[in-house]
């Protein structure tokens, strides 16, 4: 810290010569250099022209007063300094440095705090003297807010942003599009708009690959029950839904050429043939209540019903075994049982079941050994009904 103050009465050299512009130590140290964002930060607060900055600076025998290549701006406003602090300082604030290309993150950083465009902020740091990175594409004309979360390339302590002319990988350009809640074609085209680039080129027919609301599974694979949809909304074939979801870097599921009228129903949650669709669940497998609760509402073998889906990527696990046919009080058994097929099924899950549907506990227990549920305490479950749980 330079404490020696500069050999000058006049207020306004004082406050020049100061750190912070208020005419009292630190003071500029002589034998550095004088970043040329102090000079633009003197010229708002003291109202000076920057080059008249730099004359009293020098005058003072600062012989180091860093400058921009081309012509000095005539005048510097106070809400240009919000622009000039280096949006990467995390700790100590720094002026940006004139000498090097300005940073994408800093155009859209600013601009997001701002609610300035970024072709707004970058022109207006062009005519303070700074350069912008990149090729002198134009940047767009609207602020966007989600912009500085769209160019984060990780997230984390150790964050990570693009900058200009980097390429932006398919799975970040999902990520974003879910995180900022617009579609994938409004990302990919805001992306290509900040000069970023991608390894694919975004189309309007996009938009209905990947919407806003995509329920989340935007880090899995694309529902079946989707990608059908999409292609019976939109008069594509299913194969090329699938492909143009594969170059947007997703991992679809296998899906027929020409899908039968009960795949809809059965590939929908609720059984309707609209979404929400069912997802792909590779660890514990398809659930055997979908599977019953679809050969229910399609009239189908329970093992037709499961064969048709395993095709579009849903399989069951390997314990589960399919009952010859769907019964209703079946459908109302698993409703009640929290456990997957990696699970054991214990006393306690088996009274619950049996509180909750009024069966005994030792049909309950029956049912779900037969069903394939591992049960393996060794217990001889009540034949009493017990009565149905209320509330």
């Amino acid at each position: 810290m330079y404490d020696a103050a500069p050999e000058s009465e006049d207020p306004d050299d004082l406050r020049t010569a100061s750190r912070e512009l208020d005419g009292r130590r630190p003071w500029l140290d002589p034998a550095e250099q004088v970043p040329y964002g102090h000079v633009l930060h003197a010229a708002a607060v003291l109202g000076h022209a920057p080059a008249d900055v730099v004359a009293r600076l020098t005058a003072l025998g600062h012989t180091d007063v860093q400058v921009a290549e081309g012509p000095l701006p005539d005048r510097v406003e106070p809400g240009d300094l919000v622009l000039l602090r280096d949006i990467t300082a995390e700790y100590r604030p720094t002026w940006l440095d004139v000498a090097e290309p300005v940073p994408l993150r800093q155009i859209v950083g600013r601009g997001s705090l701002t609610d300035r465009s970024p072709a707004d902020v970058a022109r207006r740091l062009t005519a303070l003297g700074y350069r912008l990175g990149g090729r002198g594409e134009p940047l767009p004309e609207t602020p966007d807010r989600g912009d500085a979360l769209l160019i984060t390339m990780s997230s984390g302590r150790y964050r990570e942003w693009a900058d200009w002319g980097d390429e932006v990988p398919a799975y970040r350009v999902r990520e974003a599009a879910w995180e900022t809640r617009r579609s994938l074609y409004a990302t990919a085209t805001r992306l290509l708009a900040l000069g970023l680039r991608l390894p694919y080129t975004p189309v309007p027919s996009d938009e209905p690959l990947l919407p806003p609301s995509w329920a989340g599974w935007y880090y899995s694979t694309p529902p079946a029950g989707h990608i059908l949809d999409v292609a019976r909304r939109t008069g594509r074939t299913p194969a090329d839904v699938a492909a143009r979801l594969t170059e947007l870097g997703c991992s679809p599921p296998p899906v027929p050429d020409t899908p039968e009228a009960d795949d809809y129903v059965i590939l929908s949650e609720e059984l309707d043939g609209r979404g929400p669709w069912l997802a792909q669940n590779t660890v514990v497998g398809l659930s055997m209540r979908h599977i019953l609760r679809g050969a229910l509402a399609t009239g189908r073998a329970p093992a037709d019903v499961a064969g048709r889906l395993a095709v579009m990527g849903h399989r069951l696990h390997g314990n589960a075994i399919l009952p010859e046919a769907a019964d209703e009080e079946d459908v109302r058994l698993l409703a009640t049982v929290d456990r997957s097929y990696l699970d054991d099924v214990h006393l306690e899950h088996v009274l619950r079941s049996a509180s909750l549907t009024g069966r005994s506990p030792a049909d309950v227990a029956a049912r779900l050994t037969a069903l394939g549920y591992q049960l393996p305490d060794k217990v001889d479950y009540p034949e009493v009904r017990g009565s149905l749980a209320t509330g």
